[in-house]
């Protein structure tokens, strides 16, 4: 049912954790399912230097989670903001069709992390 690389992110999930005083923020869930994601982000110089997630839902929804913070870290914000829920769910081999909404939050959470750092950031 799950690809090599979902099961591998599942079960040595990268990045995971808080980010004390992190510069962004962002939370995203989905009712229907239950799955709920945050990630944190340390940005210098506009890059992503470190980026943590937790995330409280399915195998796919802490894979997906995994993989996006494992594509965005050493990106500007504008190349992170580029990354799509289909990306993530391309970098994993591919999800369920039943479980594809929970690759949506991935990418979902980071950009409102982002967006939560453009506002709380600006000049």
């Amino acid at each position: 049912m799950y690809s090599e690389k979902v099961m591998d992110h599942f079960t040595n999930p990268r990045n995971v954790g808080e980010i004390e005083n992190a510069d962004g923020v962002g939370e995203v869930g989905n009712a229907s399912c239950g799955d709920i994601m945050k990630i944190f982000l340390k940005v210098e110089d506009n890059v992503i230097k470190d980026i943590k997630f937790k995330t409280f839902g399915c195998g796919a929804a802490i894979a997906t989670s995994s993989m996006v913070t494992e594509m965005a870290i050493g990106k500007t914000l504008d190349e992170a903001l580029e990354l799509t829920n289909a990306a993530v769910a391309e970098a994993l081999d591919g999800l369920p069709a039943q479980k594809m909404h929970c690759s949506n939050l991935a990418a979902d959470a980071l950009h409102e992390a982002i967006k939560n750092y453009k506002e709380t950031h600006s000049a």
